[in-house]
């Protein structure tokens, strides 16, 4: 017969024994066994561990050796009694995509209608222009400040290109 930790061999548990709990810990132990646990629980219990810092180890051991966080931003919850300088940002053109999105149905259910009927289909409506988008001076197409920046770059040097190219078959 195998023997197995805490079992004796008429069946009864070391529960059964005088079993005494931690004062930190609250776990049961045996006289002898708590006079050892009871000083090592206690060291344990009492540290404080700091907090991981997962950012800290990802840059442990790279050229960089930490990163400036930035301060929260100021959030007025409610409104000032004198009126604050206005935040520079974008104008919200909420109105204009509420009227592109109400004619796109229209024209949709124009659609739906003639094929029903059988008429001829009606044109299609005009592309809505968003009025944050750039245009390019090269190629008329229209991006947002970052893309247009890029693309406009990118344009000139191929309108040049081909500038130089007709102008050489053509001699």
């Amino acid at each position: 017969m195998s023997w197995i930790p805490g079992k004796e061999l008429n069946g009864t548990t070391a529960r059964s024994q005088d079993l005494a709990p931690c004062t930190t810990c609250g776990r049961h132990f045996a006289q002898d066994v708590l006079l050892r646990h009871d000083p090592i629980c206690k060291k344990v219990f009492n540290k404080k561990r700091k907090p991981f810092s997962s950012l800290k180890q990802r840059l442990q051991g790279t050229e960089i050796t930490s990163v400036k966080k930035q301060p929260p931003q100021k959030v007025y919850l409610c409104l000032p009694l004198f009126p604050l300088q206005k935040q520079p940002g974008k104008k919200s053109n909420w109105r204009q995509q509420h009227e592109d999105f109400i004619n796109t149905i229209q024209s949709a259910k124009r659609v739906t209608k003639a094929l029903k009927e059988g008429h001829p289909l009606p044109p299609p409506p005009p592309p809505s222009i968003n009025p944050d988008y750039i245009q390019c001076p090269h190629c008329s197409r229209r991006f947002n400040e970052a893309a247009a920046q890029r693309h406009m770059k990118f344009c000139e040097e191929q309108a040049a290109r081909r500038a130089f190219a007709a102008k050489t078959t053509g001699q």
